[in-house]
């Protein structure tokens, strides 16, 4: 079972013909591509690909099942938590149903998703855990996250005006991005975002359409098909969750179906408020750079590994919190290697680290705590004029 694998991202040797507008300030340089010419780009390269291919070389039936066997109890979990609820007007029920549900709506979107998406697993040839057919529990279609995730994001990563996950087109993240009014009001969208983080996803790639459209670059029509597209995903989870588990409810009267509308809005919030700090501890703590678009016109492999390297951010945690975060505290070994099985990470992150130790690059960790305490100071620090 050692198949090669079908990346789902853009390697750094393939061209990609986008070339979005943003906030980046031309002839601008910034502090990430002065480190870039410190590297010996092409060692780092083999090094890189070295650990790449050896993991890869090892895939097989023990990672097989531990996907299959995650599916397997995540739909167990997400149907004890709703059988849970439906009991919900009892206080212990609530909770358990809430944990459980949101446990589950945690577990599909972090470890399961996320990664199938990515084509983790489509070396296994297997017709359900593949890129091209899996649809997860999120309010963003999955065709839309491919794009606006595993294309724009994984291969423009936190280059300004490419990379449209830089403060997801609102929020500053940087002090190289331009002061408006508008971030005056940053921290409070900065908890709304929280708070309903997948809806605000399930936009991200429609408003990226608008702004090409804007640019001359696509259409009115391809704006309103993904526009639909996201609003008919919205309706689907929303008729799942808020309309069809409380109406189980029903013998319980109004309050039971009250009760049980309440836990499901619940785990909804919860998977939403984790997966928000998780990326952003990942991508926006002290010290991860930013780079132009100048610096990256004739980018090479080694440059594209170190940009990754050089623009993520991991935290510490045991197997508990790599189960949790889709093992995405190790968010520097799935920047480097997005279509390896994320089960795998903390195996390459010995390596990772020792080779940004031969080549001098700074490999960003910290506490869980400590990278999400940067990150709000950051952005409060950053919604005023001064900073």
């Amino acid at each position: 079972m050692t198949a090669l694998l079908s990346p789902t991202y853009v390697s750094p040797t393939q061209p990609t013909g986008i070339n979005h507008q943003g906030e980046n300030l031309p002839g601008t340089d910034l502090p990430g591509d002065a480190l870039l010419n410190e590297i010996d780009l092409t060692q780092l390269a083999q090094d890189l690909d070295a650990v790449r291919d050896t993991i890869r070389a090892s895939l097989g039936s023990e990672d097989a099942a531990y996907i299959r066997k995650l599916i397997r109890a995540q739909r167990l979990l997400d149907l004890a938590g709703r059988c849970a609820l439906v009991a919900g007007i009892f206080p212990p029920a609530w909770l358990a149903g809430v944990t459980m549900l949101s446990l589950a709506k945690i577990l599909e979107n972090m470890e399961i998703g996320h990664n199938v998406i990515h084509g983790q697993y489509d070396w296994m040839q297997d017709s359900e855990i593949h890129s091209t057919r899996w649809e997860w529990d999120h309010a963003c279609p999955t065709s839309q996250w491919k794009h606006s995730h595993n294309f724009e994001h994984h291969q423009w990563t936190n280059v300004l005006g490419k990379d449209r996950d830089v403060g997801y087109g609102f929020l500053r993240v940087s002090e190289h991005q331009e002061w408006a009014p508008r971030h005056l009001a940053q921290p409070v969208l900065f908890v709304l975002l929280a708070i309903g983080f997948d809806y605000g996803i399930s936009f991200h790639d429609v408003v990226g359409e608008l702004e090409r459209t804007w640019a001359g670059e696509s259409s009115y029509q391809a704006v309103r098909s993904k526009a639909t597209e996201s609003i008919r995903k919205i309706l689907r989870l929303g008729a799942k969750d808020f309309v069809a588990t409380p109406l189980l409810a029903l013998p319980c009267g109004p309050a039971g179906m009250l009760a049980t509308l309440t836990g499901t809005i619940t785990a909804n919030v919860v998977r939403n408020l984790w997966s928000f700090t998780v990326i952003f501890c990942g991508h926006f703590p002290d010290e991860v750079q930013l780079f132009s678009a100048e610096s990256v016109a004739h980018e090479t492999p080694g440059g594209w590994y170190a940009r990754q390297i050089l623009g993520s951010a991991n935290f510490s945690g045991g197997k508990l919190m790599h189960l949790l975060t889709g093992n995405l505290d190790h968010q520097i070994e799935h920047h480097l290697f997005p279509d390896l099985p994320a089960s795998r990470y903390a195996e390459a992150a010995t390596e990772v680290q020792a080779i940004c130790a031969k080549h001098g690059i700074q490999y960003n960790t910290g506490s869980f705590l400590g990278q999400f305490t940067t990150v709000v100071k950051k952005v409060f620090r950053l919604s005023l004029p001064w900073s």
